[in-house]
C-alpha cells in the first residue's frame, strides 16, 4: 500500500503521485498537506463565522477552561479536507463530511491533514469518491471522519503550494 500513497512535501513545492498509475486517483491513495494555523487565521475565521467563543480568542479563558492556550476552531482545522481535495481536483464538489474532534489544536502547532480514497464510483462521467479524513498533530489524531466528493476526473493536478 505504501507504494500507492500520494506524498506531500513539507516545503512549498509541487507534490505528486507515487503510485504506478501516476496522476490517477485509485482506492487506497492518500493526499496530505501540512498547515500551521496562526492567530490571524483564528481571528479571521472568528469574524467570518461569528464564532467569538473566548476559548479561541483569549489565552486566559482557554487556560481557565483547562486548555494549554487558545484553541484553533475545529471547523477551521477540518477545512483542510476540502482544500486538499480541491487543490488536486479543481471543480470537485464537496458532498458530505462527518467529523470527530479528538484533541485540541493550538495556534502555532503543525497539523498534517490527510485524505485517503476508500471508494470510487463512476457516476454520469464524473466520480463519487469516499475519503477517510484525518488531521494529525505530533502523530496523534486531532480530527477524523469521512468525506464524499464528486470529482470531474481521476487525473489529479499537483497542488502548487502549502499554506
Amino acid at each position: 500500500m505504501l507504494g500507492r500513497n500520494l506524498l506531500s512535501v513539507n516545503l512549498p513545492s509541487l507534490r505528486g503521485f507515487s503510485s504506478a498509475a501516476a496522476g490517477f486517483l485509485r482506492s487506497g491513495d492518500t493526499l496530505k498537506q501540512n498547515r500551521v494555523f496562526t492567530n490571524e487565521d483564528v481571528l479571521e475565521y472568528s469574524k467570518v463565522s461569528h464564532d467569538s467563543n473566548p476559548l479561541h480568542l483569549d489565552s486566559e479563558a482557554a487556560r481557565n477552561a483547562g486548555f494549554e492556550d487558545q484553541l484553533v476552531h475545529g471547523m477551521l482545522v477540518a477545512a483542510l479536507f476540502p482544500k486538499i481535495i480541491s487543490s488536486h481536483f479543481p471543480g470537485a464538489i464537496y458532498v458530505s463530511q462527518s467529523l470527530h474532534f479528538r484533541l485540541p489544536v493550538y495556534i502555532g502547532e503543525e497539523i498534517v491533514g490527510e485524505v485517503q480514497a476508500t471508494n470510487i464510483r463512476e457516476q454520469k462521467n464524473r466520480y463519487l469518491v469516499k475519503f477517510k479524513t484525518a488531521c494529525f498533530k505530533n502523530g496523534a489524531t486531532a480530527v477524523d471522519g469521512e468525506a464524499m466528493a464528486i470529482v470531474p476526473t481521476l487525473a489529479a493536478e499537483q497542488a502548487s503550494t502549502l499554506e
